[in-house]
């Protein structure tokens, strides 16, 4: 198995799954679009992960790397029709690309909140043996409003109805973050845009409680990340 990732910034990687990835010898190439690297040719990788980020699927005159990123998905989903996963900004980037409409999430959820499956999610090869609910970590001011066609919402929480989607029969996103590991919410908290967002929704030293709430569930974000994982190579790339 070829994977293919597309990274918007440098602390926002595939995280806590890398350690699977690399256990199980598969072959990975990450693509940092905001440092001007390019996409290869997408026919060379039989999966596609696209990461979070602090930019909007709007931004782009300020990142224009994003219109080819978004055809790249596009392309990926429609025409090739290989298995796709993406989280947060890539949750996004998938409904966008499609025909959905994004915008503001109000409020922005940010935090250790709780998700839920749908009924269609709990019936899902991608959720097979997750939680009907779980704590998930949240960092965004943007959601998915409008679903393209031929998506089925996943997952949805009390602020935000499409939590997780899944477009035809091979591509997947969440709005959540299934990747965190140890040092993600310190290492988020460095970035003047995560924190700026933080601060105005949950106040100064907001970061000290998160990380605080993250540490204590750090034990099931493992376990939901591995069967998730387990689930994405084991039934959906060898169907």
């Amino acid at each position: 198995m070829r994977l293919l990732v597309f990274q918007h910034i440098e602390c926002e990687h595939p995280g806590s799954l890398r350690g699977f990835l690399n256990a199980d010898g598969f072959e990975w190439q990450a693509i940092n679009l905001q440092c001007g690297e390019e996409i290869p040719p997408l026919e060379n990788y039989d999966a596609l992960w696209v990461m979070g980020g602090p930019m909007d699927v709007w931004d782009i005159d300020e990142y224009p790397w994003l219109i080819a990123e978004k055809a790249a998905i596009r392309r990926w989903v429609g025409e090739l029709d290989k298995p796709y996963l993406g989280l947060c900004l890539g949750h996004q980037l998938l409904a966008d690309a499609l025909g959905g409409k994004c915008g503001l999430q109000v409020p922005p959820e940010i935090g250790v909140l709780d998700v839920s499956l749908t009924e269609h999610g709990q019936k899902d090869v991608l959720f097979d043996g997750l939680p009907i609910q779980q704590k998930c970590l949240q960092w965004h001011s943007v959601c998915v409003e409008q679903i393209p066609d031929h998506s089925t919402i996943l997952a949805s929480s009390n602020s935000c109805r499409v939590q997780a989607l899944r477009v035809g029969d091979k591509a997947w996103s969440m709005q959540y973050h299934v990747e965190i590991e140890a040092d993600t919410v310190a290492n988020w908290g460095e970035v003047p845009a995560y924190r700026a967002a933080l601060e105005s929704t949950l106040g100064p030293g907001a970061l000290t409680s998160i990380k605080h709430e993250a540490d204590r569930h750090m034990a099931g974000f493992l376990r939901c990340a591995e069967k998730l994982y387990r689930n994405f190579i084991d039934k959906i790339l060898d169907r």
